[in-house]
């Protein structure tokens, strides 16, 4: 498997929703904490980590603070400790519908309450001792089965997701977690939602909702029945087996999902490793070879190329571009300039990336000209969440707008043409740009975008006006951003 950063286990970080729909919230103000928040923003997320001690217990850590959740004898509670003590040591009780109930280990006590009330004092559970998980990460990842040590991805031929790709390579190996009824959904490429049998089926039901569940940092998926997703199988297809308690065949981690991209050269041809090392737009159609995983360096924002064959794109002697680097290195690094519907890329040597005549990639121009530009197609995203500083991009109930500051998703579908996207929404709705650069999701037919990639995991989105999206105090989507930066940028 590749190094060097390509398959890094995201951090699982969470909000926890009690029964009135508000949010766990750890205060700076004398470390207390409140269930006072209507979403899910920077003090309301927590990391959950093993007891260093044996046993089952674990301990909640503010992704804010820093500091540990406790509780005491008498049942107050408070976010202060620094290093987790016998306190803040608590067992997770899964509950049929998929909520939590949090009990302190050492007193027995459950933990609950409303707004500013909280206590860990309860003897039996009631609503108000109920907790839903929310995953505060970006819900587009890849699914990595612990004990197989492969990618889950669907497998179109047998209509399935199996966990047996040594890489994530490509749109198939695109999960999509959907919140819904306080589970979550397992969705495909394709948008179509995982059933407990190993099925593919459109529309959600009760067999395509999981309740997670958390073991030494890897996620477990337990069944309305009670049972666990596993690889099963020699093709490790995904479905529930018999297993009533997470085992090591039971565990996943989630993994970023890089963009991986397709380029088109001027004369119409798809940049390719397929004939060897050196990097040319010599192919006519789109299949691994054609296919480059691209990672933006956070410093520089400059960016690398990586290839299905296993090596970056790398600058060799006279300009040359070959796929043959092993290691990041300035040599590797390329600079995007974006130029409309088109992009140049700018070599560590100073010089722009051209094609020449017999199609070979070579860093050898100063200037851009038709030869330099290329088109720049990001393919595993055919199903679209946007997060921006405030929240999660989403239908506004009610209206044809989109808010910018939800902690729920909606999931968008693109399509693309000619160096521009398309983004349709809930009702095949297109999204437009109206007056006065508001956003609206109902349009007919569709408009064109610019995606730039200007940082890791994060666009720009370009509106014909040349005006960038952005989110704002008024929580609605509006094409009024002069800049590509802060709220004009966009996790995808």
């Amino acid at each position: 498997m590749p190094t060097n950063g390509l398959h890094q286990v995201l951090k699982i970080q969470f909000g926890l929703i009690n029964d009135t729909d508000r949010y766990l919230t750890a205060e700076s103000f004398g470390f207390k904490v409140n269930a006072s928040a209507p979403s899910l923003k920077r003090k309301q997320m927590w990391v959950l980590e093993p007891d260093p001690g044996e046993g089952t217990a674990v301990l909640f850590r503010s992704s804010h603070l820093g500091r540990y959740l406790s509780a005491e004898e008498d049942g107050r509670v408070a976010c202060e400790a620094e290093r987790p003590g016998r306190d803040c040591r608590f067992l997770v009780l899964p509950q049929p519908d998929g909520r939590w109930v949090l009990q302190s280990e050492p007193h027995g006590r459950f933990f609950g309450g409303t707004e500013d009330q909280l206590s860990c004092f309860a003897t039996a559970i009631t609503p108000a001792e109920l907790w839903t998980v929310h995953l505060a990460i970006h819900p587009q990842a890849h699914l990595l089965s612990v004990s197989r040590r492969r990618y889950a991805h669907l497998c179109p031929q047998e209509d399935e997701i199996t966990a047996d790709s040594n890489t994530p390579w490509g749109v198939d190996a695109l999960i999509t977690l959907i919140f819904q009824n306080r589970q979550y959904c397992l969705k495909s490429c394709d948008s179509r939602y995982l059933r407990s049998d190993g099925r593919l089926v459109w529309e959600p039901e009760a067999h395509t909702r999981y309740t997670l569940e958390f073991k030494a940092g890897k996620l477990a998926f337990k069944d309305c029945d009670g049972r666990y997703l596993a690889p099963v199988g020699p093709a490790g297809t995904l479905r529930a087996g018999r297993n009533t308690r997470p085992g090591k065949d039971e565990l996943f981690d989630l993994e970023e999902s890089h963009p991986q991209v397709v380029l088109v050269a001027a004369n119409h041809r798809y940049v390719s490793v397929r004939q060897g090392v050196n990097v040319s737009a010599n192919q006519d159609e789109e299949l691994d070879h054609e296919t480059f995983l691209m990672q933006i360096d956070q410093e520089t924002k400059k960016c690398t190329f990586y290839s299905s064959t296993g090596g970056y794109w790398t600058l060799v002697t006279h300009g040359g571009i070959q796929a043959t680097a092993t290691q990041v290195s300035e040599n590797t690094m390329f600079e995007m300039e974006w130029r409309g519907r088109r992009v140049a890329l700018k070599a560590s040597n100073g010089r722009y990336v051209c094609m020449k005549k017999n199609g070979q990639l070579a860093a050898i121009s100063d200037f851009v000209g038709e030869d330099e530009e290329f088109t720049l197609k990001l393919i595993n995203r055919p199903i679209l969440v946007l997060r921006g500083l405030d929240g999660f991009v989403c239908h506004r109930r009610g209206s044809n707008q989109l808010d910018t500051n939800r902690s729920v998703y909606d999931v968008f579908h693109l399509s693309f043409s000619d160096g521009a996207y398309q983004i349709r929404g809930r009702g095949g709705g297109f999204w437009h740009t109206g007056s006065h650069g508001s956003v609206c999701s109902d349009g007919e037919r569709a408009e064109d975008f610019l995606f730039e990639f200007r940082e890791r995991g994060r666009l720009a989105i370009r509106a014909r006006s040349g005006k960038y999206l952005r989110g704002g105090a008024s929580g609605l989507l509006r094409a009024d951003a002069d800049a590509p930066a802060g709220v004009a940028l966009w996790e995808y």
